[in-house]
């Protein structure tokens, strides 16, 4: 959600936290700002961009070898030029940008008010950094240390970075629950909150843990204790993320880009998973935990949003492949219902950035009631990969663009593979039907390929649907969640109003919807159901609906009946969530761009929820 950029060195910072502001722009934002330290410190900040951060700054002083910067999406006050980040404490000595929520603000902040503090902003960071600087002067500390204790009187998340004009050689930082990554080179440091603006300055990263603190200095280097004032020898980290992949890559968006990217991502997702004649899948991340995998009472997968959608077509495959019951529940509400977790349950946990904020507590609630926790995830070195027992990444390469697309059939991809490889070693999946999946699996990739070369056709019905106000996606058995998947992406992008339901479903309300005016789709390849969803789209036009359908190559009769088809080369139906997702991806594009959308960063909307 929000940006952090920080730079202690001997090079002017601001070049640094502009780039690296506008690195973390994907990651959503309503307002920008910067502090850099030249004697004194120099705060700007606005709503709105970086670009309308950079126009404020045009003739400023943005002389100086420290500073922090910041992307802010809004929790506490309204987007706007005083609840942007910096933020200055009471003295205006000290300065702190501020990822997370304090949850017992309002008690600080009305006990600092009683000692005389004044706040400029609605926000819960300058109650905490207010509370950082009445600790400093009461107990005449360091600033380090005054942030140690200050912070063990905070309740909620943060990811902080400061510093003070008192003390000229020194950024502090802090994190619990919200994500913040060193980067160390020679004679400086970087920090964000993810790797992204520091990949071309140092291939060395130190990820801090919840509950560490960072005191870097120039004279004395990187030092790290716990809030329990437990010194901690920083482990370094290799990125071996790639700059190339943060650019468009002569695309027109990031979305777009990704979305033709999935032939990629998905053979990547399976290398070295498959053995070379096909007979063996294995995924080394998971090895030392399949028995316990095979002998689970159930499977529990969390997740939110996207990833929540490849749940759930993992759910019918785990059970079809390997006959283990799946619950497949929204992490925010499992967190928080008291749920029933034995010991002998395995948890998947499923995250494109690793740091979703209601995964990672319902990973730490799986873990603390004794279940095994295994994470499929996109970020080497994210929260959820370090807190879980064991895990698969997905290899999909940075996702800059909001809606997921190539995270979403990555996800797809590793469970798939998971599945496969539990049914084959449970003996639930027979070897005949193993092989053909594996081979047909290997296939995904060159069929995605011919679906993309229907780009200009899913462009040209974009046409006639970008200014319907309301959509209905239909789908049944493993076209099920692609539905909802289809749905997400159009009202996340496009602002159209749009609802999956099984197609079975239609009956038990969603019919009394359908007029001329009510584009359906309706994902209807040749599977187990066929026959039923034909039937669906029969009741559609008699309503007269307006169906589009996406259709198994050479299919002769929802073609007859259907207003459009897009049509998907055929494979087994348990893989084809992986090839009919696209053409809904495309279609959610275009539609979004005939409305003038922005398509990579749409309104409200933040790439990783670090948050709650």
């Amino acid at each position: 959600m929000c940006g952090i950029v920080g730079y202690i060195g001997e090079k002017q910072v601001y070049p640094f936290l502009i780039k690296g502001l506008k690195r973390l722009e994907y990651r959503g934002y309503d307002s920008a700002g910067v502090a850099l330290l030249n004697g004194d410190i120099k705060l700007y900040k606005c709503k709105g961009k970086v670009a309308d951060l950079e126009k404020i700054t045009k003739d400023q002083d943005t002389k100086g070898s420290i500073g922090i910067g910041h992307t802010r999406w809004a929790t506490h006050g309204l987007p706007n030029d005083v609840n942007a980040h910096p933020h200055f404490s009471d003295s205006k000595s000290i300065v702190m940008i501020h990822n997370g929520i304090i949850e017992n603000y309002t008690a600080l902040r009305k006990t600092l008010e009683s000692r005389g503090y004044t706040f400029r902003s609605e926000t819960d960071s300058e109650v905490l950094l207010n509370l950082i600087e009445d600790v400093q002067k009461k107990e005449k500390l360091p600033l380090n240390e005054a942030v140690r204790i200050a912070l063990s009187e905070v309740v909620g998340a943060y990811a902080i970075v400061l510093f003070s004009k008192e003390n000229p050689d020194q950024l502090i930082a802090a994190k619990k629950g919200s994500p913040l990554v060193i980067g160390i080179s020679k004679d400086e440091y970087f920090l964000a909150s993810d790797a992204t603006p520091i990949v071309e300055y140092t291939r060395e990263v130190v990820y801090l843990e919840d509950l560490e603190i960072a005191t870097i200095s120039r004279k004395e280097g990187l030092k790290i204790v716990t809030i329990k004032n437990q010194e901690i020898t920083p482990y370094i980290h290799a990125l071996e993320l790639q700059i190339e992949a943060l650019e468009k890559g002569g695309y027109e968006h990031f979305m777009l880009k990704e979305i033709y990217e999935q032939p990629r991502s998905i053979k990547d997702s399976m290398r070295g998973r498959i053995s070379e004649d096909g007979s063996r899948v294995a995924l080394g991340g998971i090895k030392d935990y399949e028995d316990k995998i095979l002998a689970a009472r159930r499977i529990i997968i969390i997740a939110c949003g996207t990833s929540w959608h490849a749940g759930l077509v993992a759910e019918y495959l785990f059970e079809d492949f390997a006959r283990i019951p799946v619950e497949v529940e929204y992490a925010s509400e499992f967190r928080y219902r008291n749920p029933v977790i034995y010991e002998d349950d395995v948890i998947i946990a499923i995250s494109q950035s690793g740091e979703t904020a209601d995964t990672l507590a319902a990973i730490e609630l799986a873990k603390s009631q004794g279940a095994t926790v295994i994470g499929v995830c996109n970020v080497v070195g994210s929260s959820i990969a370090r807190a879980t027992h064991a895990g698969s990444y997905t290899h999909a390469g940075p996702e800059i663009g909001v809606a997921s697309t190539k995270a979403f059939t990555a996800q797809v991809t590793v469970l798939t593979l998971m599945a496969l490889s539990l049914g084959r070693k449970k003996g639930t999946l027979p070897d005949q039907r193993f092989n053909r999946l594996v081979d047909d699996l290997k296939k995904i990739p060159s069929k995605i390929e011919k679906v993309l070369k229907q780009n200009d056709k899913i462009e040209r019905l974009s046409k006639l649907f970008f200014d319907a106000t309301n959509f209905l996606y239909l789908g049944r058995g493993y076209s099920f969640p692609v539905a909802l998947e289809g749905a997400l992406k159009l009202k996340e992008i496009s602002y159209i109003h749009a609802e999956g339901y099984p197609a079975a479903e239609m009956k038990h309300g969603p019919i009394a919807l359908i007029d001329e005016q009510m584009p359906v789709v309706v994902i209807a390849p040749r599977a187990t159901h066929y026959e039923k969803v034909v039937s669906n789209i029969q009741e559609i036009k008699a309503r007269k609906g307006v169906v589009i359908s996406i259709v198994t190559q050479g299919d002769k009769v929802v073609s007859e009946i259907a207003d459009h088809c897009i049509e998907v080369p055929d494979t087994d139906e348990a893989l084809m969530p992986l090839i009919s997702s696209v053409p809904l991806q495309l279609l959610s594009y275009h539609i979004a761009l005939l409305r003038e959308c922005n398509v990579d960063q749409p309104r409200n909307l933040a790439k990783s929820v670090t948050v709650e």
